[in-house]
This record gives structure tokens, sequence and C-alpha cells, in this order.
């Protein structure tokens, strides 16, 4: 997935501390499901007026909090003091830790950056790169992607988040691979979301596990990569190209 937002790894936790934390501390019927948990997926509603300002605040929060102590040190009542919201409020919203951060990794993708589309493949690729890279860097929202992917290793509704997230990015930019196949710059049957991940893949692989740098050489190199290896047919899916 490309991302641009923007994400290393995380020890799991002992299952009592898990479930206690993902309730938020919130009274649960022991099987870490809060009693008090309101219909549908907390914080899911696309509200306007003061629940929008509402919402806004609680996640901008969530996102500092996040940044500063980890998915583990993520509290609903720091949350909302840090919001200056009622606690009542946001645990009737959200409900849960997880329940806060899946709503966090939607609005971060739907605050993402639009795609450029210039009409041509190599602009087109090394521009999402940049964008990956740019996310990835920035101080706050490095350590919150770090911290976010941290917490889908040892959480399946924050791990589902997330591919939700990183699902959207690619269906954003996979048009402009779609694009260059119809104009002829890519064999037919090439798998556009395809090209798209393995633009991104190796940056993320510098965030998160050899520690490598990231700057715009580094995206400028990936994006030719997966240029060129879409050029040469490594991502036809369908058709006499297809491997």
């Amino acid at each position: 997935m490309t991302t641009d937002r923007a994400t290393a790894k995380a020890a799991a936790v002992p299952t009592a501390q898990a479930t206690d934390h993902a309730t938020g501390g919130a009274p649960s019927d022991g099987g870490g499901t809060p009693f008090a948990q309101t219909a549908g997926t907390p914080g899911t509603v696309r509200p306007g007026g003061r629940t929008a300002r509402v919402r806004t605040a609680v996640l901008e929060a969530a996102g500092d909090a996040l940044v500063e102590h980890g998915f583990h040190g993520l509290d609903l009542a720091d949350v909302a003091r840090r919001a200056n919201v009622g606690k009542t409020t946001v645990y009737r919203r959200w409900s849960t830790v997880t329940g806060l951060v899946a709503d966090l990794l939607e609005d971060m993708a739907e605050q993402s950056v639009a795609r450029t589309d210039t009409g041509n493949l190599s602009d087109d690729l090394r521009a999402n790169a940049r964008l990956v890279v740019g996310t990835l860097t920035d101080p706050r929202q490095g350590s919150l992607f770090k911290a976010v992917i941290a917490a889908a290793t040892c959480d399946d509704r924050t791990t589902q988040a997330l591919n939700r997230f990183y699902a959207t990015r690619i269906e954003e930019w996979a048009p402009c691979v779609e694009a260059a196949v119809s104009r002829g710059e890519l064999p037919a049957g090439t798998d556009a979301r395809e090209v798209i991940r393995a633009v991104s893949a190796p940056l993320y692989y510098r965030l998160l596990a050899s520690g490598d740098p990231l700057d715009e050489a580094t995206a400028d190199r990936a994006a030719a990569a997966a240029e060129a290896a879409a050029r040469a047919g490594a991502y036809v899916v369908d058709g006499p190209g297809a491997r």
C-alpha cells in the first residue's frame, strides 16, 4: 500500500493486559467488550457542527498521545483531557482504544493528499513515492505511523483499519497506472495496484526494518524500480504476458 501519511514492531502483551487496554478501562463483560458499547462501529458516523468539532479535537489529541506514548500508553481518559472533552463523550462515541485508533486511521485516509495526474507514468510514480517519503519523515506523521503499525501487530481491529487505510490510498493512485496502460506505456493486463504497492514497499521497509535513510533520492529510485518492472511485464496478471 501506499500510503502517504501518514506508520515498528511491537511486542505482544499479556492477554489480560491487552484486554484491559483495548477497553480503555471501561467496564467490560470479562471478554474485552464494554457493556456500554454503542451500536455500529464507533467513530464512523460522519457528523456536522459541534459533533464534528469534538471528533476533530479528539482525533488530534489521540494522535498526539500516540506519538508521545505509543499504542500501549494510549488512554481514553487522557485523550479526553487533552481534547478538553468529557470522558463520557469519548467512551460513548469510541468505546475502546482500538475504536479510536480505527477512526483516526479513517480520518488520515480522508485527509491524505489527492494523487498527482501529470499524464506521464514516471512523474506520477515519482510524485507518489515522494509523498510517501514526505509523510514518513515528518516528525509527527512518521511517529504516528510507527505507533499505529505497532498497534496493528497485536490487535486485529487496528490491523483491519490499517488495511483499509492502505487500500484507500492504493485505490486513489491506481488510476495513474491504469491510464498509463491505456496510453500504451505499460503492457495490457498490468495490475495497477501491484505497481503502486511496489513503489511504497521499499520505503516502508526502510522505516520499519532497516532504518536506512529516507529522502527524495530514495523515493525516486523506488519509483524508477517499480516502473522498470512494470514496463518489463512483471505485474501483468491477465493476458498473453501474464507470469
